[in-house]
């Protein structure tokens, strides 16, 4: 395929997002990335099934960015992304930074190493992208420490973490919150158990493998 057809997606991206790749150094999109990215731009509900390498991260964050048109709007988050553990929540939100750094999205992450109290004030302050732990953000909000009235964007990144311990029915308890939301899901291998999201609340979603 020619390279220009390849780097196509990146070219449609708004601005800041295309002035970071360049930064970084991408020239063109990994098949997988070239495959999702239209489909999370469009608001399609997605599972991206992938194995590690394929790029499924940066597919993620930039989806997300474009879709928030890389620009802050009040207080309450519009995307929020649930991640295993504390290391995998910080290393989600450098991934976010860096692309992220040339908008004024305001991106947050809370864990349960963390003091609740000033994890609520920051949110409460205004946030856009909300990266959480399953269990921290059950609690803050049961709490009713988080306003969902805003958000857009559902996304599990390395979702086989869900089915250890209690993190599926902590996370599966937000849609019955939302009343219009796009659902992202990214994980290595397609789990059974996503059959009665898809029943519930992932209504139609697209699914696109990688290799």
């Amino acid at each position: 395929m020619p390279n220009n057809e390849l780097q196509m997606p990146f070219k449609k991206l708004i601005e800041p997002l295309q002035d970071a790749l360049k930064f970084q150094g991408f020239e063109a999109p990994l098949p997988f990335q070239k495959k999702t990215l239209s489909k999370i731009k469009s608001g399609r509900n997605l599972f991206g099934i992938a194995p590690k390498g394929a790029g499924k991260t940066t597919a993620m964050v930039l989806g997300v960015v474009q879709n928030l048109n890389g620009e802050a709007f009040e207080d309450a988050p519009r995307a929020i992304v649930f991640a295993k553990d504390k290391e995998a929540v910080l290393e989600m939100y450098r991934e976010f930074r860096r692309f992220t750094s040339k908008t004024n999205l305001r991106v947050y992450c809370v864990y349960e190493e963390h003091n609740i109290d000033a994890q609520r004030d920051d949110i409460y302050n205004g946030i856009d992208i909300l990266i959480t732990t399953p269990k921290r953000f059950n609690k803050l909000f049961f709490m009713n420490n988080v306003n969902v009235r805003k958000l857009q964007m559902f996304v599990v990144d390395d979702a086989e973490f869900l089915f250890r311990g209690s993190h599926l029915a902590d996370v599966s308890r937000l849609p019955e919150s939302l009343e219009r939301c796009q659902y992202l899901v990214f994980s290595t291998t397609y789990d059974k158990r996503f059959n009665r999201w898809q029943e519930r609340f992932m209504f139609h979603p697209q699914m696109v493998k990688g290799s």
